[in-house]
C-alpha cells in the first residue's frame, strides 16, 4: 500500500511508446482526466496480489535460508543471493506472473477511453474467457527473470548489510529503523539492477502484448524503436515506491520473525 499512488504513473510511463512523459506529466494528466481517484485505479489488483506474493517470497526464503545457515546461524551473502533468487522465481511462477498480467491489463483498460472491465474479478473472468489461463501467464520468462534478479539483489544487499552491522556478534539485535534503512538501500539497488526487465515484462503483459513474439523480440523492438533510454522509463516513480515499500516490508518481516522466534523458541 505504501506506494500505491505511484502505480498508475509508473505503468503509464512503461506502457507509453512516446517516451516523452515525465512522472509529473503522468500525474498531472491522470488527475486531469480521472481526478485524484485516478491515481488509485488498479489498487484492487495490487492488494489481491501483495499478500500471497509476500507469503510465497518470505516463506520460500525462510525454508531455503534455514538450510543454508552455518553452525552459528549466520547466512553469508552468496547464500542470501541464491536463496533470494529461489524465492523470486517461486513467487514469479505461483503469484506474480498471473497477477501482474491481470493488473497491467486492468490498469491499461481503465485508463482507456472505453473501459470494458467493470472490476478486477470481471476483468479476470473476461481475460480467462477470451484467452484461457494462458492469457494470465503472458511474459512468464520476463517475469521470472525480473522477480528472480529482483529478490536476489534485495536479499543479497540485505544479508550483506545485516552481516556488516552485526559483525562478530550474530545475536546483535537490529533496530527497526536500521532495518528500514537497509531495506531502502536494497530496494534502490534492485530498481537500478532490473528496471529494464520490468519494462519488458510490463510491455509483454499489456494489451499490446500481441506485438511481441517473445521476451527477446520485445527487448529488441524496444531497443530498435525507442533506444536504450526506453529501458529505464519509470525509474523515478519506481525508485520512490520501491524504496519505501521494501523498507516497510523488511521491518514487518524482521519483527514478525522475532515474535515467532519468541513464541516457538526457534532459530
Amino acid at each position: 500500500l505504501s506506494g500505491a499512488h505511484y502505480l498508475i504513473s509508473a505503468s503509464h510511463m512503461y506502457i507509453s511508446d512516446s517516451g516523452r512523459l515525465s512522472l509529473f506529466d503522468c500525474v498531472r494528466q491522470t488527475v486531469k482526466g480521472h481526478g485524484v481517484k485516478g491515481l488509485y485505479r488498479g489498487l484492487s489488483s495490487l492488494l489481491y496480489g501483495s499478500i500471497p506474493k509476500s507469503a510465497v517470497r518470505f516463506g520460500v526464503f525462510e525454508i531455503l535460508s534455514n538450510r543454508a545457515k552455518d553452525e552459528s546461524g549466520r547466512l553469508d551473502s552468496t547464500s542470501g543471493l541464491l536463496c533470494g533468487l529461489g524465492a523470486g522465481v517461486m513467487e514469479a511462477v505461483l503469484v506474480v506472473c498471473p497477477m501482474e498480467t491481470v493488473k497491467v491489463k486492468f490498469i491499461h483498460d481503465q485508463t482507456s477511453g472505453n473501459p470494458k472491465y467493470r472490476g478486477f474479478f470481471h476483468g479476470v473472468r473476461e481475460i480467462v474467457r477470451s484467452q484461457g489461463l494462458r492469457g494470465t501467464y503472458q511474459g512468464l520468462t520476463a517475469t521470472v527473470l525480473k522477480q528472480g534478479s529482483n529478490q536476489a539483489i534485495r536479499f543479497f544487499v540485505m544479508t550483506s548489510l545485516r552481516n556488516w552491522y552485526k559483525g562478530d556478534n550474530p545475536n546483535k539485535a537490529l533496530n527497526p529503523l536500521v532495518t528500514g534503512l537497509f531495506g531502502a538501500i536494497a530496494g534502490a539497488a534492485s530498481v537500478f539492477g532490473n528496471t529494464p526487465l520490468d519494462v519488458i515484462k510490463t510491455r509483454m503483459q499489456g494489451l499490446d502484448a500481441h506485438k511481441y513474439k517473445s521476451t527477446l523480440d520485445c527487448a529488441l523492438k524496444i531497443l530498435r524503436n525507442e533506444g536504450l533510454a526506453a529501458f529505464y522509463k519509470g525509474t523515478v516513480p519506481r525508485l520512490g515506491r520501491v524504496c519505501l515499500d521494501v523498507a516497510i516490508v523488511f521491518i514487518i518481516y524482521e519483527e514478525v520473525v522475532k515474535g515467532l522466534n519468541k513464541v516457538w523458541k526457534t532459530e
